[in-house]
């Protein structure tokens, strides 16, 4: 298979999408002309032209207004955010009107409409571009939350938003732009809700998503070096849906569970996930279930200090050891 970066996958599956369907576009700030803040969107506008790759005025609540207008008249548009911090400035657009459309016309009216771009930490910008919305973005029903991993994933993630009738918001990470994989060509699709065992183990349970898998893998790795302890890495791919039947297998194999994820700790998707696995696999647990957590804080500019705020390979380490101890 072709080794690619997270960035071009990205691209191809743009590429792909807007080739199949004419009614997808692309919009947002710069992705035209510039080729996007992250260069994801390069030679798009060569190739498809400014009907449908389109730079919009910074005005996130004017813009994802806009794409959200047109999906509900049969558009397919993918939002570009430089990053999911603007998301609060479209709140009413995102969660108020998208998440509801399809429940308030009585089911005759769809919104399929991607919002995607980064949200994550790790990268010294501060408390206001580094946040990792996907709790707040779950919490509503009517939208699906998809957070990709790895190159192969976010192209099979991104061509299934695409062609989803529900609002889809993709959240990507600027660190991983650059990460390079093995993607297969041709038209990869990968389901919105099913998770993925990325690494096979018998001793502990890893759930998480973003680049904490990459992390969580990292630790793994050191554990079966360093003292012969067996983890399996489940990465969820997708918060809503959530495919909890891959994570309660992987318990009943283990029997014990941490969840690493790039959130605060208070009301995050860990502790949901916590609950769940609780709840229907409360027999199947040896030990209480941890969570590892970004630090709860803002995003702390400091770049040596942010590196400790967020989970690292270490810091899950730490925590796994607890949880076997």
């Amino acid at each position: 298979m072709p080794v690619i970066t997270y960035r071009e996958a990205i691209r191809h599956a743009l590429a792909e999408e807007l080739a199949r369907d004419p009614n997808v576009v692309v919009l947002g700030e710069e992705v035209a002309q510039f080729h996007g803040a992250y260069k994801v969107t390069e030679g798009l506008l060569e190739k498809f032209g400014p009907q449908r790759i389109v730079d919009t005025p910074i005005s996130e609540a004017g813009f994802i207004g806009m794409g959200l207008g047109a999906s509900m008249l049969g558009v397919r548009p993918v939002m570009e955010l430089m990053f999911w911090s603007f998301y609060s400035v479209a709140f009413d657009q995102i969660l108020n009107n998208a998440a509801n459309v399809r429940y308030m016309s009585g089911g005759q009216i769809h919104c399929p409409i991607v919002i995607r771009g980064p949200a994550n930490g790790g990268t010294n910008v501060g408390a206001t571009h580094s946040h990792t919305p996907e709790n707040v973005l779950a919490s509503h029903p009517g939208v699906k939350v998809v957070v990709p991993a790895t190159p192969a994933d976010a192209k099979g993630l991104l061509k299934s938003a695409i062609r989803d009738n529900d609002p889809v918001f993709f959240l990507e990470n600027t660190i991983l732009y650059g990460l390079e994989g093995e993607v297969p060509d041709g038209d990869i699709l990968i389901p919105l809700g099913l998770a993925d065992v990325k690494r096979a183990g018998t001793d502990l349970t890893i759930v998480t998503y973003g680049r904490c898998v990459l992390h969580s893998l990292a630790a793994a790795e050191l554990l079966q070096k360093e003292h012969d302890i067996s983890v399996e890495v489940v990465d969820l791919r997708s918060i809503r849906p959530l495919d909890l039947d891959t994570v309660l297998a992987s318990v009943a194999k283990t029997h014990r569970v941490l969840v690493v994820e790039e959130q605060k700790p208070f009301c995050g998707v860990g502790a949901q996930l916590a609950y769940m696995i609780q709840r229907e696999a409360f027999d199947e647990l040896d030990a209480p279930i941890a969570r590892l957590c970004t630090v709860d804080a803002p995003a702390i500019y400091s770049p040596p200090v942010e590196i400790e705020q967020l989970p690292n390979p270490q810091r899950i380490l730490n925590a796994a050891l607890a949880v076997l101890a």
